[in-house]
């Protein structure tokens, strides 16, 4: 009986000093730090809960941008950073955008800007950054300029296809712009050599290599053009398909140009066919899927959707195989209607030459001084057509977006 009672005298003691120990772990443990959650999910009455619950003080700072109305778009404690009782938090909430005070207007024109040749020299006898006298060809030089200034003057890369399919994805009071280059010419993306692994090395004066460079230099820009191309692609045939994959892999897109610069007012409408047919079924070889059903139209002819030859660059057969192209682009000289107006038709747009010429005769600078008063301006919201009052009669609204107006 005596071990008995002597046994649960030391089981007693066992359970007493555990729970001597448990509490003293629990007195002694170092305590979980607060550290700081995602705010822009939440509501401003559960970021002032959260202040509340870590005795935090709240500031609220209100900004007009193209965030939705009443959100909190960011705060300045890091999520994950350690806080602290007494702490600043800082949350930033949008008043969502003024519309009027932006000049928002997404019936305004888009720049579509055609280039061709991009040479590394800087001396020229011809105006400005022009190598020939018509201007199709541009220095390296002053290409880099052009790239600055359209950044500087608010105007943000899109793709063409986007653009032809209604998806103008730009921040709100800025303007897209495109960029298209004709003739697949080697100076577009110059390849060096391959690296260690195998990939192309591009020449960092030629297009794609001044465009990869802005691209570092403005993470925040959508860098992005259509290269339309001949049968000779970009003139390097052992890296045809590794330029043509990685301009896909890398943000541009891939057109066409018809297999031999053809003039198609001086072929037949068979001819015409195999001229369209064959340059897509040459994309199929290598890059199948991939390249954009556009068609950039040499010497910009046919010069009327009359001419018998456009219903077949359009669509038609060649080799047993049918095609489809789902817009047309023109030589062109000026910026073409936003892809919500009445007027947009996507299977005969205009470009504008991207040369110098004093401004005038629809150079560069007379251009863009037009477009200071009729240009696309965005509302940040690519699912919504934002337009003044008196032009909401005007849109057209093929894409079943939601329209504002103001």
């Amino acid at each position: 009986m005596k071990r008995k009672l002597r046994i649960d005298r030391i089981i007693i003691t066992i359970i007493f000093l555990s729970l001597i120990v448990l509490l003293l772990v629990y007195l002694f443990k170092p305590k979980e730090k607060d550290l700081m959650i995602d705010l822009t999910n939440k509501t401003v009455l559960e970021a002032q809960e959260f202040a509340k619950e870590h005795d935090l003080n709240l500031i609220i700072e209100e900004e007009i941008n193209s965030f939705t109305k009443d959100k909190i778009f960011k705060q300045s404690i890091a999520i994950g950073d350690e806080i602290n009782k007494g702490n600043d938090l800082t949350i930033y909430v949008s008043l969502g955008i003024d519309y009027e005070k932006l000049k928002v207007n997404e019936l305004g024109n888009v720049p579509i800007m055609m280039y061709h040749g991009i040479h590394n020299i800087t001396d020229n006898e011809y105006t400005g950054g022009n190598v020939d006298k018509d201007g199709y060809q541009r220095t390296a030089e002053a290409f880099r300029k052009d790239l600055e200034f359209y950044y500087s003057s608010g105007y943000r890369m899109i793709r063409l296809e986007d653009y032809i399919n209604g998806i103008i994805d730009v921040e709100a009071g800025l303007s897209p712009i495109i960029l298209t280059f004709d003739d697949g010419l080697e100076n577009s993306i110059k390849v060096t050599g391959l690296d260690e692994n195998g990939e192309i090395i591009i020449d960092p004066n030629s297009a794609v290599g001044i465009l990869e460079s802005f691209k570092q230099k403005y993470p925040d820009y959508n860098v992005t053009a259509t290269f339309f191309v001949n049968g000779g692609l970009f003139q390097q045939s052992e890296y045809n398909e590794k330029i043509l994959n990685w301009l896909i892999d890398n943000g541009y897109d891939i057109g066409n140009h018809s297999y031999s610069h053809a003039d198609f007012t001086t072929i037949s409408k068979e001819k015409s066919a195999q001229e369209i047919g064959s340059l897509y079924n040459l994309l199929d070889k290598y890059i199948k899927g991939k390249y954009v059903n556009i068609v950039a139209l040499p010497y910009g002819s046919p010069y009327n959707k009359e001419h018998d030859n456009f219903s077949v660059i359009l669509n038609g057969v060649y080799d047993g195989v049918e095609y489809e192209t789902k817009a047309a682009l023109r030589v062109g000289w000026e910026a073409e209607y936003s892809p919500f107006s009445l007027n947009f038709d996507k299977t005969f747009l205009k470009r504008i030459r991207a040369y110098d010429n004093n401004g005038v005769e629809f150079d560069i600078e007379m251009n863009f001084k037009i477009l200071e008063n009729n240009r696309y301006i965005s509302d940040g919201d690519k699912d919504t057509i934002t337009v003044p009052k008196d032009l909401e009669s005007k849109i057209n609204n093929i894409y079943n977006l939601t329209i504002k107006s103001y």
